[in-house]
């Protein structure tokens, strides 16, 4: 048996193919992987409410690091913490896509709401993260640029055409110390994967940080492993080699 007590899946790009799917031998995999003893977690930038059907699908009832890290499941149905983005920096985060005329998302305690989605409502919510896409580069880099300069925010992306933001502190890596804490598990004894710059904290703090075949390059720069791709089981492979 390795020496890998718990594995943190990022979900698009990693653990679902390009459909959106988990293939049979990543289910295969993850299922002997929770016979053995070790730990399946989701780390994903998904709210749980868009993550709940696959962990479903999976039979997993570990803890979850969803939107990025902030919020931390201690089970599917137990809420473990919480870390609100505040009122006014959603404010301004939306007024510089309305300024840029670019596609923005949401996501609160509520939902996802987007620039298609009537009922924002930023003074009365409870914000998670917020996101910009663009396909034009120098307007996503401008936009970056402006909410960096404030200082307060954690900057990442989950596609080469968009920026994600949480509260400064808050990342994927956060959210899987949190579940180590709680599990009494040394970040040593973890392999993370993913793909994009929202994957890479956890990535450089796990025990193993592995870079998915497809992974933007600056991720499988800093990863110890590249693997193969989304399309080829790569979570099995993964497991597998070094955890079973």
């Amino acid at each position: 048996m390795g020496l890998y007590k718990l594995i943190a899946l990022d979900m698009d790009g990693t653990l679902l193919d390009e459909e959106k799917k988990i293939s049979p031998e990543n289910q295969s995999a993850i299922r002997q992987a929770t016979e053995a003893g070790k730990i399946v977690i989701m780390s994903t930038g998904r709210g749980a409410i868009s993550a709940m059907p696959y962990i479903q699908e999976l039979g997993l009832s570990t803890p979850m690091v969803m939107v990025n890290g902030s919020e931390v499941w201690e089970s599917p149905n137990k809420l473990l913490r919480r870390t609100l983005l505040p009122v006014e920096t959603v404010s301004r985060l939306h007024a510089l896509a309305e300024e840029h005329d670019c596609w923005w998302w949401a996501y609160s305690v509520e939902g996802v709401f987007n620039r298609e989605r009537e009922g924002l409502d930023i003074p009365n919510g409870e914000w998670l993260k917020f996101g910009f896409f663009t396909e034009n580069a120098e307007k996503l880099q401008r936009i970056r640029e402006i909410a960096e300069s404030w200082g307060t925010l954690e900057i990442t992306n989950s596609h080469p055409s968009n920026i994600e933001l949480n509260p400064l502190g808050i990342s994927k890596a956060s959210g899987v110390e949190a579940v180590c804490q709680l599990l009494g598990i040394q970040m040593s004894e973890v392999i993370a994967m993913g793909d994009s710059q929202n994957d890479i904290t956890m990535i450089r703090e796990a025990g193993l940080g592995v870079a998915m075949g497809n992974a933007q390059d600056e991720v499988k720069q800093i990863a110890d492993i590249t693997t193969v791709t989304n399309e080829e089981s790569a979570v099995a492979k993964i497991i597998h080699a070094y955890m079973l």
